[in-house]
């Protein structure tokens, strides 16, 4: 296919994504007509109120003015910032959207389509850019025999696997994906600016401009504080490369780590100017960031907390200072190898693993978990679909699935029926083209028809049964790759098929009245076998990532 061909393609698979996300916004929102909380549309539009009304110092305290009870502020300033601009431009369209205290609970229909527009404009803005640049960027660095240039030092790649799934389809299917369209233009959030943040640092960090891959990470980490599951990632391969290896000078690496400092303080104090005139008010944004008070997770989620706490009630034999601690503890312990083997072994190529690998096990360990945290291991993921398309096809439809009973709660189950359908046959169109040598064709071919011959000589006393056994041997080694893959693809559709009766059951029956939350809790221990799965399969993939060339390492800048 010739490059505006591909071009051609890709447009309109952008513009069939974007054109799904505005079909969702038609539907309904978190907390739509359900008094008083209403939910996460009222919290956005409620900080919107605050942000506009109030001194920027009062925007994490409780007063009169700003009950923090009522959907108080509690995420970083850059959230806060933004909330400020839309508020702006709503008090601009209609005063009575933000209007203090009497806009509380403010619903229409010239409202929803305000609301639902500055999502879609976040989304145009921030994360399909970021999409398109991180996959033109990556093009050749999963693909094996080809020369890649990080920072200055052109090298050969060392990746095992060569990439199936060229740049251009990868952007469509990232821009399908329904967790991310349902949570944001269904449910209501924008995680599109913090994902779409990291994306772009992914980025520049492949590219080995760290200083900008430094900048977009600190404007992440400033837009939603849960990116402190890829924090670690960044940290660690950013002190890696910058070490020098014996004999080199220290000198350069000295440099290197205070402009990545500079970089990180700098962007830092800016976001925080407002907050930093005092200790009080410095300390105040960071305790309305990290509440302890929520407990370890909400509603069912699908980690290891929320799935041993059908046998054992953490939250009535431990206080959450204690869980604090004991899921601190887990979390690094899970974290350790990825980080260790990204520290000692250095690869752009493990990148991308090591930020699942963080962000997965954040999620299945960590304090104080949601159901949509599931997006922040969802992305990296999605990030490394041409390198292996079926597991991270898989991943991404179980963290679609794991949030059903959220989606069925804001009525928005035909939405989610819809997207996943299109997301499944979007990506059994491309894996098709993909795949469609004949070579493939021709190994399935000769396996069978070799099978079907042994099969034969036995039915017709042809071999003995040693010559058989020899025989049957042989053919499964000699085409253990493409045995390897059917059992990936039975896997996954019996996976899928246990999610599709799951969310029927949910659908269709009503659970026992001693058993009220029976189904969600269901969803969320299938959802956490499949999460722990995946953490050890992706941890694996990491882990058999060679390293670079020790020579090569100190020359990344």
């Amino acid at each position: 296919m010739c490059f505006s061909s591909e071009v051609w393609l890709c447009g309109l698979g952008i513009m069939v994504s974007i054109l799904l996300r505005c079909c969702t916004s038609l539907h309904p929102y978190s907390g739509q007509n359900n008094p008083p909380m209403y939910g996460d549309y009222e919290a956005q539009r409620h900080w919107m109120e605050i942000t506009v009304n109030l001194p920027t110092k009062q925007w994490y305290y409780n007063t009169t003015d700003n009950d923090l009870m009522y959907w108080g502020l509690d995420y970083p300033p850059l959230t806060a910032y933004h909330s400020y601009i839309c508020g702006i431009i709503a008090k601009m369209i209609n005063e009575n959207f933000v209007t203090l205290h009497k806009s509380r609970g403010f619903e229409n229909e010239d409202h929803k389509l305000f609301m639902r527009f500055t999502v879609l404009i976040a989304d145009l803005l921030v994360f399909i850019p970021s999409v398109v640049a991180y996959f033109v960027v990556t093009r050749g660095l999963y693909r094996s025999d080809t020369k890649i240039t990080v920072g200055k030092v052109k090298i050969t790649n060392v990746q095992q696997s060569e990439s199936t799934i060229l740049p251009y389809l990868s952007i469509i299917l990232t821009l399908l994906y329904p967790g991310l369209i349902l949570i944001d233009h269904g449910h209501f959030q924008y995680n599109c600016v913090s994902l779409g943040f990291l994306v772009f640092a992914v980025s520049f960090l492949c590219k080995g401009k760290i200083l900008f891959a430094s900048f977009f990470f600190v404007l992440s980490l400033n837009y939603k504080q849960m990116e402190l599951y890829h924090a670690i990632p960044f940290f660690i391969y950013m002190l890696s490369i910058s070490i020098p290896n014996p004999g080199y000078s220290y000198y350069t690496s000295i440099v290197k780590l205070l402009k990545i400092g500079s970089v990180v303080v700098i962007t830092f104090a800016v976001i925080w100017l407002p907050f930093l005139h005092s200790t009080k008010d410095f300390l105040q944004v960071v305790h309305r960031l990290f509440p302890l008070a929520r407990g370890v997770f909400e509603d069912k989620v699908g980690n290891v907390w929320c799935t041993m706490n059908t046998v054992y009630k953490f939250k009535e034999n431990f206080t959450n200072n204690q869980m604090v601690r004991y899921c601190a503890v887990a979390t690094l312990a899970a974290i350790v190898p990825s980080a260790a083997d990204l520290f000692l072994r250095p690869n752009i190529e493990k990148f991308v693993p090591s930020l699942i690998n963080s962000s997965l096990a954040f999620f299945l360990f960590s304090f104080q978990v949601h159901e949509k945290s599931i997006l922040l291991a969802a992305i990296p993921v999605l990030l490394y679909l041409p390198v292996k398309p079926i597991p991270c096809f898989w991943f991404t439809v179980i963290s679609t699935f794991s949030m059903f009973p959220l989606l069925m709660k804001d009525r928005l189950v035909i939405a989610f029926i819809g997207l996943t359908i299109f997301y499944v046959a979007s990506f059994y169109s491309v894996i098709e083209y993909s795949l469609r040598e004949p070579k493939a064709k021709k190994t399935k071919q000769t396996f069978y028809r070799r099978f079907l011959n042994v099969l034969l000589s036995v039915e017709y006393g042809r071999a003995n049964n040693e010559d058989i056994f020899k025989l049957t041997i042989k053919e499964i080694v000699k085409n253990r790759h493409y045995l390897l893959s059917l059992f990936e693809y039975v896997c996954v559709l019996s996976s899928l098929v246990g999610s599709g009766i799951l969310s029927a059951c949910m659908l269709i029956f009503e659970p026992p009245v001693r058993y009220p939350d029976l189904f969600p809790v269901l969803i969320s221990i299938y959802s956490c076998i499949h999460f722990l799965g995946f953490f050890v399969y992706f941890n694996i993939i990491q882990f058999k990532i060679p390293q670079y060339n020790s020579a090569i390492k100190v020359k990344i800048s």
